[in-house]
């Protein structure tokens, strides 16, 4: 991060050269993306010197990316992303000004929070439970720690035995160390949390762990698939972006199945998560107390959850419109008496 004399570059080397010099800094996953992000803008503006970049390039940027296809919240995002590139350059004097300081970032409408119904939730644990097999995904266990929990994928994924604490009937969610048995994996937004697991959990998961080998360490991959990875591994094939996007192979089409089985349309496994912090919610804890129990970085994305289970001015307007006094008020309006008119 330090200060550089301002050379000549192309983008696609000034892409580069930032990336070296941001190091460690930033997780692998967020190198991946602002990387993905400045290639596109290079595909449509040109592999120019990057202090030749001007307002009308992000223009063109942004227009072509809107025109093919993306979404404004995609789009705001790469805009986002490549801004920040030039943001350190001027940082590093490297540039005397962002040329994309003025941008218009589109705007987009949040979209609804999609959650599981109660209904909903019976037949998917109906149609998951039909799965069990010691040496395959326990897909029961999994649901059922997501809805309990509100752990995202990459955490439940990353799950070691030594994470539970049965006695205390609490599941740790913690970064993972590049050791001979376990491969690294950071947390998203925070550095760890606990969350509490109930006496159904436990007793479930106790029973899991005995079907598993001895010294096992994750809880939910299969030995199979957690000695195809050791393999991955030993030859310098498994990358930190595998271990969030790589541990199950074919993770969503295989859940897409369970959700067809329940004839459950419009869901994802991530809604899972989605439900857990909505329903705590509902029942009354605090939105900072569920910004820890989530591990959200922003407190805006919490609430946003509390304004989708909160959100009931309509019915409120609705109450109050059709209430008793303007009852009385209306049934008070017709039976009066017209007033004769007076004369001077």
């Amino acid at each position: 991060m330090g200060y550089v004399d301002p050379h000549s570059m192309r983008l696609s080397e000034f892409l580069e050269d930032s990336l070296r010099r941001t190091g460690d800094q930033i997780r692998e996953s967020t190198r991946r993306d602002y990387r993905s992000a400045m290639k596109d803008f290079i595909s449509i503006v040109g592999d120019i010197d990057y202090r030749k970049v001007r307002l009308a390039h992000g223009e063109e940027f942004c227009q072509r990316c809107l025109d093919g296809g993306n979404t404004a919240a995609t789009v705001a995002k790469k805009l986002r992303e490549v801004k920040h590139f030039f943001e350190l350059a001027v940082y590093r004097r490297q540039l005397d000004e962002n040329p994309l300081k003025y941008i218009r970032i589109p705007r987009w409408t949040e979209g609804k929070v999609i959650t599981y119904a109660e209904d909903e939730c019976r037949r998917l644990f109906l149609a998951v439970n039909d799965e069990q097999n010691r040496n395959t995904v326990n897909w029961g266990l999994l649901t059922l720690a997501a809805l309990e929990t509100g752990m995202r994928k990459s955490e439940l994924l990353n799950l070691t035995w030594r994470d539970i604490d049965f006695s205390k009937q609490l599941v740790e969610v913690n970064p993972k160390k590049d050791t001979k048995e376990t491969w690294p994996w950071f947390i998203k937004d925070v550095d760890r949390r606990e969350l509490p697991l109930t006496d159904e959990a436990v007793s479930m998961m106790a029973c899991h762990q005995e079907s598993q080998p001895e010294g096992y360490p994750y809880v939910f991959v299969p030995p199979a698939r957690y000695r195809c990875i050791q393999q991955l591994r030993r030859k310098g094939r498994w990358t930190y972006s595998d271990s969030r996007l790589k541990v199950l192979n074919n993770f969503r089409e295989r859940f897409q199945t369970f959700l067809r089985r329940a004839n459950i349309s419009d869901k994802t496994f991530h809604d899972l998560r989605r439900t857990a912090l909505s329903n705590w919610l509902a029942g009354g804890i605090s939105e900072h107390e569920v910004m820890r129990l989530a591990g959200h970085a922003d407190f805006a994305t919490t609430h946003k959850f509390y304004l989708a289970i909160a959100d009931d001015l309509i019915d409120r307007a609705r109450e109050v419109t059709s209430g008793r006094k303007l009852a009385q008020m209306r049934f008070g309006c017709h039976s009066q008496k017209r007033l004769p008119s007076t004369s001077a």
